[in-house]
């Protein structure tokens, strides 16, 4: 006696659930041909005409078609797989991050290789438990704390000038970048050609060093910039001379490190000449807070 297959009425939702798993290109294959399944079943269609249309047994409809009923759309995972058991338990999993986390005696830091060998371990083994257990030994983060009393006044302050400049004035941040090696190649470049690309001697000449003054305005993005053999006081008075040029009859208000030739008293007579420009010292070993 042949057995009667259940009829599927679908809700609005559980329909529209359907249609979206069987339409997403993402959905996997296996789940995308129940959810065919599901609504050709729930459109009155018997086994024999689904399993003609969809060039699958019968035999699979039935079982797609009776798991629905019982289980509704958890019906159509797939179950759960027992898979290979565990080689190594969970007392091996501690070992592995326990000493993951000390000071290796050897070396600055541990790698899969050397701890595999510190711990008798194979080093596939190891790097699958570091990467379950999420733990990186190859990667350092650095940090550090500020110290300045006004660190949050300071802050406050800068970050206030970010979102909420005053009316008619600009904001720029100037900061340098020392030690830039000019160097130079010691024999010409050869041109690119046919399969062959640019190239050039790993032999240089050096020219010294170089410092660039940068001055960033936040609103626009212009960027005014000096290049100059040497980081002074005189340098960077005369940059901020320049600075004041390129945006005449303009408030300025600059945002600065803490640097010594940034907060001298030649510095301090340059501000009183020019009252138009205020500075704004960054709270110290913060310099991420200066844009530029």
């Amino acid at each position: 006696m042949s057995r009667v297959a259940p009829a599927i009425e679908l809700n609005p939702l559980s329909k529209a659930t359907l249609e979206r798993l069987v339409r997403s290109p993402s959905t996997p294959q296996g789940l995308a041909l129940r959810g065919r399944i599901v609504l050709a079943a729930a459109a009155g269609q018997a086994n024999q005409q689904i399993a003609t249309a969809l060039q699958i047994p019968e035999v699979t409809v039935g079982k797609w078609r009776r798991c629905f009923v019982s289980k509704g759309l958890d019906g159509l995972e797939d179950a759960p797989r027992s898979g290979r058991p565990r080689k190594h338990g969970q007392e091996i999993l501690q070992r592995v991050q326990t000493r993951v986390c000390q000071q290796p005696e050897f070396y600055s830091r541990w790698s899969v290789r050397t701890l595999a060998r510190d711990l008798g371990l194979p080093a596939s083994t190891v790097h699958q438990m570091l990467v379950a257990s999420h733990l990186q030994p190859h990667r350092i983060r650095t940090f550090t704390f500020s110290p300045d009393p006004d660190f949050e006044a300071k802050l406050l302050d800068i970050v206030g000038l970010y979102l909420n400049p005053p009316e008619n004035a600009l904001v720029l941040c100037v900061d340098e970048k020392t030690g830039i090696q000019a160097l130079d190649r010691a024999q010409p470049l050869l041109p690119l050609s046919a399969k062959k690309p640019r190239t050039w001697t790993n032999e240089y000449v050096r020219h010294g060093t170089q410092s660039l003054l940068a001055a960033l305005e936040i609103a626009s993005g212009e960027v005014v910039a000096h290049v100059k053999q040497r980081r002074t006081t005189v340098n960077f008075l005369r940059f901020m001379d320049d600075v004041i040029s390129a945006f005449p009859q303009r408030e300025l208000h600059v945002v600065l490190d803490n640097l010594n030739i940034h907060k001298n008293e030649a510095a301090r007579r340059w501000l009183e000449r020019h009252p138009q420009a205020h500075f704004h010292y960054t709270p110290t070993h913060a310099s991420w807070v200066n844009l530029v």
